[in-house]
């Protein structure tokens, strides 16, 4: 069934500069659709077309009839009391509404009428699960990470990015059939993330989100629509087999273009022969010119494909591999009772690729502040090799004068001539009257391209960036990309963009509970090594539960206690049961790999499946048996 259908939708805000030229697409029911375009491109202005917050100029925006729209970029005004637990129960009004209803009507169920509502209303209290309201509000807020305490906190009081989560949650508790994202994973952190992945994916909603975060579109869209030059261009598939099917495509127009440019050529050609063969004197052969001439013409119904320019850059580096470039001995910060890290040590060489991960608040950029030496550390010290060259973008690009051009900050900053300012910045993107609007004008996305055109001038060997990509559209995010590629020295950079992190890291620290933890690999096996552990402390806690369950003797007598201790020789068996469960279930997480890998191989599925079948007989049967012998 169509739940959302686009028919030339037309919409512009200055005359002649269509914003959206002729959108035409439709999203079927409980699809998810990644909706892409450059920054500009009439993204944000379509979900409002949608959502009726603006009228088509021509065309038409229909809804299914029924369906309710909630779209994420509007943050609503509550009344200066409200805390964000009263946002958050603002979004299940309609479901406590219905529970209101029923308990008003019991009093009255002698009255058929009366009855024949309370049944209606107790279908829509278990068809919108308003039983359980209290668990859906913590679900959602545990897994966006809004805490106990904002929940408390008065909504007034969050910064921008607490409001667009509480947002967030608040559009998730609502009962609206289409969800319309604009950024959704903007002021998240990873663990948000990934839950707000595994919620959209298990959902039944129809969903249309805008997203710069590849990863995402890989994991939770199975449709993507491209806006180009105001028009829709539809892809069936997610993020990479766009990205695929576009060059694809493109490299086909490219291939029709010069085919046809060449016929067109050669047709010109020949018509031009003959008019010049003939002098205008020959009628006849004239006409035949003219004739081929149309042809030729007509036949040129293929334009050239757009691409974008390229940004061919690179960082000027230097030979340092192997060697130490920074020590980092016992760092520890606190700010006030709150301890960020303590007791941290650290160690980068040469061609380390390092991405430093970490919930929000963790004290990711405190830890790139101190040892950038932006901030002071309460304890311990960063030590860096006399040879060390080091570089940062920091996340809120900042220049000194803010009034000054992007070519008089060129010139300032980097003591270049005129004529090589010019170059670079047009390497970067900055060419004609670009180059000479002031920086203050400038968005963060060019705030961060002129930050790199500077940095990338110098020869370093230590890269430190703090979220490079955070205000870069996904054509930025692939310029900074290819002009890391080249790069070979020492790069340590925070991000939440996982595309970026598995494409550049070599090793992964991982800022949690006060402490860093080093993974020698990159961000997928990281990944699945966190899930092995995670999986081996979940198995711990069950065995650990179940002895404390078989030695729970405390009501029994003091002799008896003592008659029912277990022999050494027992102790042994129940810990070499306990190592064999732990190595199967080890196997059984390596064959769910298996599983995820072989997708699309038939025989080595049902290979892996009888596999793992006999593997989960085999624990049931350890646990069965560990569990008589603790008797």
């Amino acid at each position: 069934m169509i739940e959302i259908a686009l028919r030339a939708v037309v919409k512009a805000f200055e005359r002649d500069k269509n914003v959206l030229d002729g959108v035409t697409f439709d999203v079927n029911t409980g699809e998810r659709v990644g909706l892409l375009g450059k920054n500009g491109a009439g993204k944000t202005t379509l979900f409002r077309v949608i959502s009726g917050e603006y009228d088509a100029d021509s065309g038409d925006a229909v809804i299914a009839p029924g369906s309710r729209v909630g779209i994420l970029d509007q943050i609503a005004n509550y009344p200066p009391q409200f805390t964000v637990e009263d946002v958050l129960q603002r979004a299940q009004e309609p479901q406590l509404r219905l529970l209101n209803r029923m308990e008003q009507l019991q009093n009255s169920l002698t009255d058929e009428s009366a009855i024949r509502e309370y049944d209606y209303t107790a279908r829509e209290v278990e068809r919108l699960d308003a039983y359980n309201l209290g668990v859906a509000r913590d679900k959602t807020a545990n897994g966006l990470n809004i805490s106990r305490a904002m929940r408390g906190a008065l909504f007034s009081t969050l910064s921008g990015g607490e409001k667009t989560r509480v947002n967030l949650a608040k559009l998730l508790l609502a009962d609206c059939g289409i969800l319309l994202l604009d950024e959704p994973t903007n002021h998240l952190d990873m663990s948000s993330i990934l839950w707000l992945e595994d919620y959209l994916v298990r959902s039944k909603r129809t969903i249309l989100v805008i997203s710069h975060d590849r990863y995402f579109l890989d994991k939770v869209v199975s449709r993507i629509v491209e806006l180009t030059d105001g028009k829709a261009t539809l892809y069936g598939g997610n993020y990479t087999f766009f990205a695929e099917e576009k060059e694809r495509r493109c490299a086909e127009q490219l291939k029709r273009f010069e085919r046809q440019e060449k016929e067109y050529t050669r047709l010109s050609e020949s018509a031009s022969r003959m008019l010049s063969y003939s002098g205008g004197q020959n009628r006849k052969m004239s006409v035949r010119a003219k004739s081929i001439q149309r042809r030729a013409e007509r036949m040129r119904t293929t334009e050239r494909p757009k691409t974008d320019k390229q940004l061919k850059a690179s960082f000027s580096a230097r030979d340092f591999k192997g060697d130490d470039i920074m020590l980092a001995d016992g760092l520890s910060k606190s700010f006030g009772d709150r301890v960020l890290f303590s007791g941290v040590e650290l160690n980068i060489k040469g061609g380390d690729a390092i991405a430093l991960l970490g919930d929000n608040g963790a004290g990711k950029t405190t830890l790139l502040n101190i040892i950038t030496n932006r901030e002071l550390p309460d304890s311990g010290r960063v030590r860096f090799s006399p040879s060390a060259k080091c570089a940062f973008l920091e996340q809120q690009v900042k220049f000194s004068d803010p009034q000054r051009s992007a070519y008089d900050t060129m010139l300032y900053e980097t003591n270049c001539s005129p004529q090589e300012a010019r170059n670079r910045l047009g390497l970067f993107l900055f060419s004609g009257e670009d180059a000479f609007k002031p920086v203050s004008a400038l968005s963060g996305g060019e705030l961060s391209r002129l930050r790199l055109c500077i940095l990338m001038r110098e020869h370093i060997n230590l890269l430190i960036l703090d979220e490079p990509t955070n205000h870069l559209d996904i054509a930025g995010k692939e310029w900074l990309e290819n002009a890391l590629e080249n790069y070979e020295e020492a790069l340590l950079f925070v991000s939440h963009d996982r595309y970026f992190i598995e494409r550049f890291a070599t090793k992964i620290w991982l800022l949690e509970n006060g402490s860093v933890t080093e993974y020698s690999c990159g961000y997928d096996e990281f990944l699945r090594r966190r899930d092995a552990e995670a999986a081996n402390i979940a198995k711990w806690t069950r065995i650990q539960q179940m002895r404390k369950a078989s030695n729970a003797e405390f009501d029994e007598p003091a002799s008896r206690r003592r008659n029912s201790a277990k022999p050494k020789s027992v102790e042994k068996k129940l810990e070499k049961i306990e190592r064999d469960i732990s190595y199967a279930e080890l196997d059984s997480t390596r064959i769910d790999e298996d599983i995820e890998t072989f997708s699309d191989d038939y025989e080595k599925l049902t290979e892996l499946y009888t596999e793992k079948q006999a593997i989960q007989v085999r624990i049931d049967e350890l646990y069965k048996e560990w569990a008589e012998l603790s008797e």
